[in-house]
């Protein structure tokens, strides 16, 4: 890196790659971060992004998210696309622990933790937890389009809820 430029100076240049298309500068950027300044939780943090998103290459993105939470455990930005990682690999006991920490970080979007664990709850098929994230969701929830995802989310619960429930005849005579 070049002794000019500040870290940040480097990180904006990154993000600016990035924002442009220029996905291998702005990897070459973000990697030349990490080894000048090894402890840049941001860095991590967009790697573990490009990893996530661009090449679906979920064990390394998982490497960077987590690097980034134990750098900079106050970093908001990392938990939600972090916990949907680990909902996605199906790691039940991270869940938990991911979206506790998660919930005391100042910043944190609670609607989005709360939607993450309401799918997951329903994958889980535990339908009256899921209704409940659901519920904690809409109440954390301030933009309207997500609102109405929520409705949705909290409509399809219903159904499935008395989709699972014991039919009871009763004879008539």
């Amino acid at each position: 890196m070049d002794i000019y430029t500040t870290v940040e100076e480097k990180y904006l240049q990154a993000i600016e790659e990035l924002h442009w298309g220029e996905l291998p500068k702005a990897l070459q950027y973000f990697n030349e971060l990490i080894t000048f300044d090894p402890d840049y939780a941001r860095a991590y943090f967009q790697l573990g992004n490009i990893y996530h998103n661009r090449f679906k290459d979920y064990k390394t993105a998982g490497y960077y998210y987590k690097r980034c939470t134990e750098l900079d455990a106050d970093f908001p930005e990392v938990y939600v696309p972090y916990l949907k990682l680990v909902i996605t690999l199906k790691m039940h006991k991270l869940v938990k622990q991911i979206a506790d920490k998660a919930l005391r970080v100042a910043g944190v979007c609670e609607a989005h933790i709360y939607e993450s664990l309401g799918l997951y709850a329903e994958q889980q098929q535990n339908f009256a937890e899921a209704a409940s994230y659901f519920k904690k969701a809409e109440l954390f929830n301030a933009i309207q389009d997500e609102h109405n995802a929520l409705r949705e989310h909290q409509d399809r619960i219903k159904s499935k809820m008395n989709s699972t429930k014991k039919m009871i005849y009763e004879l008539q005579g």
